[in-house]
């Protein structure tokens, strides 16, 4: 059993480094040998969820997260399909790197298209999205139909930098999944049912740690 540490003897730098460690000799004794380059992302997935499936479930194209960490850059945008993503974004990583993070979802003129057309408004989310002059990479976490407007747009020519593929759900979620998945585009996509926009917010600050070593508290 593990030993109780009294409230405030931990800070939480101290405590992400202790979860991190016992996440490793989990799934080392689980008998799982996880890349270098996927730990990052894979360990920040599983100490927000608690949950080793996603050792299992957890896809990553070859070459995503190279690809993710040049693109990491000033100028770049995150475009999120919830406000609770945007929310979990650390926001001085975002800072540090000279980017910006947006979530188009409470725009009036999105909820107005969205009703007009009869869609979605993660859909028109996603080609305001497209239609953005700059690296952008794309963290889903909910809307399966953005995802599956992403797949339509990446065959008229759109090309994110990468996209964070994990709605949580049982309508379209699955088959949104891969579907995007079939497109070629850069992704990080959890396969199955099991995602959320906490999961979507912990990939891309994953990624920015992996970019910005030096990061502190804040």
């Amino acid at each position: 059993m593990e030993q109780t540490e009294r409230a405030g003897a931990l800070r939480p730098m101290e405590i992400e480094r202790r979860s991190f460690e016992i996440i490793d000799a989990e799934l080392k004794k689980m008998g799982r040998e996880i890349p270098a380059e996927l730990r990052p992302v894979l360990y920040r997935v599983i100490h927000t969820t608690a949950d080793f499936e996603y050792a299992d479930t957890l896809y990553v194209s070859e070459g995503a997260i190279r690809q993710a960490l040049d693109a990491l850059r000033p100028g770049a945008l995150i475009v999120t399909d919830t406000n609770m993503a945007l929310s979990g974004l650390h926001k001085s990583a975002v800072r540090k790197l000279g980017m910006e993070c947006i979530c188009f979802m409470a725009d009036p003129g999105v909820a107005e298209e969205a009703k007009r057309r009869g869609c979605t408004r993660a859909l028109v989310s996603m080609e305001r999205a497209a239609a953005e002059q700059r690296q952008v990479i794309l963290a889903v976490g909910n809307a399966p139909t953005a995802l599956l407007r992403i797949t339509e747009l990446s065959r008229e020519g759109f090309r994110p930098a990468l996209v964070v593929g994990v709605p949580v759900g049982f309508v379209n979620v699955v088959q949104s999944k891969e579907a995007l998945i079939a497109t070629g585009l850069p992704c990080i996509v959890n396969r199955g049912r099991k995602g959320g926009s906490n999961v979507a917010a912990a990939i891309v600050n994953a990624l920015m740690y992996m970019k910005d070593e030096t990061r502190g508290e804040g």
